[in-house]
């Protein structure tokens, strides 16, 4: 009998008289397992060593030695794993950051290099480059993803970045206009054509990319019905369409006369331009489109709509914005939390509970100064 296993990774050839101690580097950058094995007469040399060799691997975070850099490995994260399984805007905003931020200052290290102190000063580099905290959070969610990944694939032991601590978070204040701002609003953009885009945000709560995809194949007039089911936003300069933000977000909702009879208008307006242009009409059935039938790029809604806020000297407001006077108003008119979520589309009441805390906190105020006020009248 030649050489037999007697505990893991530590062999005993009783005919040579050795014990075998095989040191597992992991796989190299072909996928191929790579070993080294070492001899000793004595069995407990054996055991020390290989109890060395575990504890060193794990404090230097030991694999094979690679020449692997960040670069090649966040090129490779991208392209070959993210891009199979992200949608189009998603990867556009991973590539911004790996391309302009992460490859820049961490790509040249060698992967298994990265540790705690170089992805410290990655982020203190970044703040003094006065990038927001949340921009540098999402750095930060992204190469832990990816350096997850390489702990996965066997490139690296442990996740540097599991010994830093994450970016917190800064939650943005929700800006919002009254019931008497939004009227000034409506009244500055009746025969606009950001009267819909306006009155579809801040009467029914839409988002701008379920606005900009909002096709006529979505509307039932006649019973005033508009069915959220997709949506268009941008991805740099590219315009994407897709499907609703999620499960929740493809929903239906009752429309007010003031809309219906808007879009009637546009509906008129848009065959009429079919008939004079004929052929040269670009007819893919969106509402918000140009006299040519063409869609706008969503961007060019929120530039439409700053334009207004500024030229009429209005407080400073966002088209997202308008959803968060949607929900405001829909608060301080008393209806339940449960059927502002539902008409936001959310995928639970706790979403739009944690998202507007700040703004239905003023209710709560009310309900408390109310109860103060009966227990302290005389």
């Amino acid at each position: 009998m030649a050489r037999k296993a007697i505990e893991r990774n530590i062999s005993y050839d009783d005919v040579k008289k050795l014990y075998y101690v095989t040191m597992d580097y992991g796989k190299d950058s072909t996928g191929k397992r790579v070993k080294t094995t070492k001899t000793f007469e004595k069995k407990k040399d054996a055991q020390t060593a290989l109890k060395n060799f575990e504890a060193d691997k794990i404090k230097q975070n030991l694999v094979f030695p690679s020449v692997l850099t960040v670069e090649n490995w966040l090129t490779y994260w991208l392209d070959d794993i993210k891009a199979i399984k992200c949608e189009e805007t998603t990867l556009y905003g991973y590539r911004n950051i790996i391309n302009k931020h992460l490859i820049p200052k961490l790509g040249n290290y060698k992967l298994q290099e990265l540790n705690p102190t170089i992805l410290n000063k990655y982020f203190k580099g970044k703040l003094d480059e006065k990038l927001s905290q949340n921009t540098i959070r999402k750095h930060y969610d992204l190469l832990k993803d990816t350096l997850k990944t390489a702990v996965d694939e066997e490139k690296i032991l442990k996740n540097p970045l599991n010994k830093v601590p994450p970016i917190k978070v800064q939650k943005n204040e929700k800006n919002f206009y009254n019931v008497e701002q939004l009227k000034t609003l409506f009244t500055i953009v009746e025969n606009d054509r950001m009267e819909i885009v306006v009155k579809l945000a801040g009467m029914l709560g839409l988002r701008r990319e379920e606005i900009a995809g909002l096709k006529w194949d979505n509307i039932d007039l006649e019973n005033r019905i508009i069915t959220i089911a997709e949506a268009r936003t941008q991805a740099g300069k590219k315009t994407v369409a897709k499907g609703t933000k999620n499960s929740s977000s493809h929903r239906t909702l009752y429309a007010p006369e003031e809309i219906i009879n808007l879009l009637t208008s546009i509906k008129t307006t848009q065959e009429e331009q079919k008939r004079l242009l004929g052929e040269a009409y670009k007819d893919e059935g969106y509402i918000m489109a140009w006299e040519n039938g063409e869609p706008y790029r969503p961007n060019y809604l929120s530039d439409l709509f700053k334009k207004i806020i500024d030229d009429n000297k209005l407080p400073s407001l966002r088209l997202h914005d308008l959803r968060h006077t949607f929900a405001s108003i829909a608060n301080e008119l008393g209806t339940n939390l449960y059927d502002i979520s539902k008409a936001l589309g959310h995928s639970q009441v706790g979403t739009t509970s944690q998202i507007y805390t700040h703004m239905f906190d003023a209710t709560h105020k009310k309900a408390i100064s109310k109860i103060a006020d009966v227990m302290t009248a005389k």
